[in-house]
């Protein structure tokens, strides 16, 4: 049986959903947190989602690939999304997915200078 280590809090605040993600998001963990999130965007109808990321150890594929479907998602309903705070480690597998130039980046609830 796979074991989930990703945890996942959200919180809709003036048309803002964050979810906060921690622990490790890999492919035993995507599923379930995309699932959530999809809901409480399709529940709530959010002007914009934020992925906050400052408690996530590790990201794989997986994760860019539940960034990028929320990205989507975002966009479909006329919204926008960005990831707060991420990681070293996960900014560096942002610049070589090319992510970082479609998904905005903040650090500290601040849009991250280009």
């Amino acid at each position: 049986m796979a074991k989930n280590n990703c945890r996942l809090q959200v919180h809709c605040e003036d048309g803002v959903l964050e979810a906060t993600l921690g622990g490790e998001l890999d492919h035993h963990g995507a599923v379930a947190v995309r699932t959530l999130i999809d809901a409480e965007i399709c529940r709530l109808k959010p002007h914009k989602t934020v992925l906050d990321l400052a408690a996530l150890d590790f990201m794989d594929s997986s994760g860019l690939g539940l960034i990028m479907g929320r990205y989507a998602l975002m966009q479909k309903n006329g919204g926008e999304l960005c990831v707060r705070d991420p990681n070293e480690r996960i900014v560096k597998i942002f610049r070589l997915a090319g992510l970082e130039r479609m998904v905005k980046v903040e650090y500290g609830g601040k849009e991250k200078e280009k």
